[in-house]
């Protein structure tokens, strides 16, 4: 399990790394967006990529550090290594976004192209860290990943003491259950909704099942979301704290497109549809019963495709 005190250790070492994003209440939402988006890499990605490249031995990571990505993690792992001086290989799907692959080179990653799946790319970076001996760091099954995720938890409770539902979106589970463990470090009882698009729903399953359930093939406009299953350590960790969980809410690729341009029109933020998961529940009415105020939406990712952004 995670501990409070790891928590509180990662919150620490992100200091001066990552970005304290504000709160900002959004009338027509009835809700505040957590904007997770102004993090230097554009995405919540880089609090746990760091904590967890932070706390590897020097001698683990003397040869350079690898990760299997479609998109942000990548980049959070680059930019992450920039800092600390080493080498970064960012494993990615051949459909990757144009943008995010960009956003790997501009911090000084290697990009290797593998494949469709989470499973093809993980595969060419396990073999590429046994040829070059390169440290992995995983995208969300590993707990200090999920430390570094549970600082956006934290965050919220200190910034919102009365908060009383986070709706929080879900790829590999990584940060759902580093906002429940955040959130009960900070001693908020606060209920946690998770949103997944209805293509990808493999945290829903896995609830309901109680166990991991590693779908066969998943789909959506959401490429941070597809994951095939969520991780074991994050699953556990909300297996642990499942009294925290509200639910796992389903979105439409339509709802996830709307919510990024209403985003735009009406915010003149710049979301991808991911990040904009959990304003598409909540305008779309998938998050049942409605959330309790105060409500804050994990906005989690910024790196989208322009072309997106036009109605």
């Amino acid at each position: 399990m995670v501990t409070a005190l790891d928590v509180r250790e990662a919150a620490a070492g992100l200091v001066g790394v990552a970005v304290r994003t504000p709160l900002r209440f959004v009338q027509p939402l009835d809700a505040y967006l957590k904007l997770e988006n102004l993090q230097p890499i554009g995405a919540f990605k880089l609090r746990g990529a760091y904590t967890a490249i932070r706390r590897l031995p020097d001698d683990a990571r003397r040869h350079g550090v690898i990760t299997y990505s479609s998109g942000n993690h990548g980049q959070a792992v680059a930019y992450a290594a920039q800092l600390v001086g080493v080498r970064a290989v960012v494993v990615m799907p051949e459909t990757a976004p144009a943008v995010k692959v960009a956003g790997v080179r501009k911090w000084g990653g290697e990009v290797e192209l593998a494949g469709r799946t989470s499973e093809d790319r993980q595969r060419r970076a396990e073999e590429i860290a046994r040829r070059e001996g390169l440290a992995i760091v995983p995208p969300f099954d590993h707990a200090d990943i999920v430390a570094g995720q549970a600082t956006v938890g934290l965050e919220i409770a200190e910034q919102l003491p009365d908060v009383r539902t986070v709706v929080v979106p879900v790829g590999g589970g990584g940060l759902i259950a580093g906002v429940v463990t955040g959130l009960a470090a900070a001693g908020s009882g606060a209920t946690v909704w998770g949103v997944e698009p209805s293509g990808a729903p493999k945290l829903k399953r896995s609830l309901e099942a109680g166990r991991p359930v590693r779908l066969e093939r998943t789909a959506s406009v959401a490429d941070g979301l597809i994951t095939l299953s969520v991780g074991a350590i994050p699953f556990a960790e909300l297996a642990a704290r499942r009294d925290r969980v509200g639910g796992v809410a389903l979105v439409e690729d339509d709802a996830l497109r709307e919510a990024v341009q209403f985003l735009w029109r009406e915010c003149r933020l710049a979301v991808e549809p991911s990040g904009a998961a959990t304003v598409a529940a909540v305008r779309s009415g998938a998050v049942r019963p409605p959330p309790v105020p105060p409500t804050v939406l994990v906005v989690s990712g910024g790196n989208v495709d322009p072309s997106l952004l036009e109605d």
